[in-house]
């Protein structure tokens, strides 16, 4: 009965009381549902990153969001200093899996049906790599100023991670063609 009783305790408890968070609001998983295309969907993971930044009050010269689409962003994100970094690790493993994905599987890319003209799959693969790349290269100096200021074994760790990614970023969209 105790076994029981706690059980139930521990499934009524939020997912956020047990250690684990999402890293994207509830307005930003609405707006990625709807970036199917690789392309649009790499440039909403971008601004969501430029969000985090934000809220750790840290510029890193994305594009600013329009005060016409400000309330569908919703608010910033209202997290501890070691969360924001979390996410920004966690939003750009995303983008690289999005990217990795399509990269296996070219006959699986979403065509805009909006488009009157659909792109194909290699003029929207590399204009994705692209996109993430010039974020990376912008999120590399905030990153690392944000591991200067870091004491914390598990910001720390983000960061590097981060940091370690946009360089593979980087390093990938230096194999595309011309």
């Amino acid at each position: 009965l105790l076994f029981i009783a706690a059980a139930a305790f521990t499934f009524a408890m939020p997912y956020d009381a047990l250690g684990q968070r999402d890293y994207f609001t509830l307005d930003e998983i609405e707006m990625i549902r709807e970036a199917q295309q690789l392309d649009k969907r790499t440039t909403l993971l971008t601004k969501i990153i430029d969000r985090r930044f934000t809220a750790l009050n840290n510029d890193v010269g994305g594009e600013p969001i329009s005060p016409k689409e400000a309330e569908k962003w919703g608010t910033l994100p209202n997290a501890s200093r070691r969360d924001l970094l979390w996410d920004i690790r966690r939003i750009l493993e995303k983008a690289i899996a999005d990217i990795d994905n399509l990269a296996e599987r070219p006959d699986s890319m979403v065509v805009d049906p909006d488009n009157k003209k659909p792109k194909k799959y290699s003029d929207v693969f590399p204009n994705a790599v692209r996109i993430l790349a010039k974020a990376a290269a912008r999120y590399q100096p905030a990153l690392r100023m944000e591991l200067d200021k870091s004491t914390e074994p598990a910001q720390k760790g983000s960061i590097l991670a981060a940091l370690e990614m946009c360089s593979d970023i980087i390093a990938a969209q230096a194999k595309l063609p011309a």
